[in-house]
């Protein structure tokens, strides 16, 4: 069990994520006293999807490659279109997903964010939400899809959309402070 101004959070992510849906957890977990480190499938800086267009950037933090699971709390598995499409096709990312999982540490995924845990077999017989337009293929994966605002399953959260934030945040805190979660491998 860790307190949330101890815990050590990863964001995974690539260019295209959806700009508030990295942020807003990256803020609010800051100022809530949680180390927050960003990896990805390159480095350097990766930029967000905003809308229409092009938005601003982060720095990434370390290679998904050295991302190491025991040097974690919790995983936060940002949305938009781009980002967890071109994440599901990388077998590092689709691993890092794997190894949260098999280890019971909390899975925080929103929008189309959980198009990773499908790619990584996480949500059969469990429930969970998203983008609704991603929902069929949650199912298809053996999910039970729900029309929530956030849906925890085990310690996999899944959230829908921005305008969900704040209770996603709240949630991934929670499950945080519970620590450990006895969930099958994925």
């Amino acid at each position: 069990m860790a307190n949330i101004d101890s815990a050590n959070i990863l964001i995974l992510a690539t260019d295209g994520y959806e700009r508030s849906e990295l942020r807003v957890p990256y803020d609010e977990l800051k100022k809530r006293g949680a180390e927050v480190k960003i990896a990805s499938i390159k480095s350097g800086e990766i930029r967000s999807w905003d809308e229409n267009d092009w938005g601003d950037s982060v720095t990434v933090d370390l290679d998904v490659r050295q991302a190491k699971v025991e040097d974690f709390d919790a995983l936060v598995l940002p949305g938009g279109q781009i980002n967890p499409d071109v994440l599901r096709k990388n077998e590092e990312a689709v691993q890092l997903v794997r190894d949260f999982i098999s280890r019971g540490k909390p899975v925080a995924a929103i929008c189309h964010g959980p198009w990773l845990l499908v790619e990584a077999d996480a949500l059969r017989g469990r429930k969970a939400t998203s983008y609704a337009s991603i929902r069929t293929d949650l199912r298809n994966a053996g999910a039970n899809w729900k029309d929530e605002a956030v849906v925890v399953d085990s310690g996999i959260i899944t959230s829908r959309s921005p305008k969900d934030l704040a209770a996603f945040v709240d949630k991934i805190v929670e499950e945080v402070e519970e620590g450990l979660h006895q969930r099958r491998a994925a």
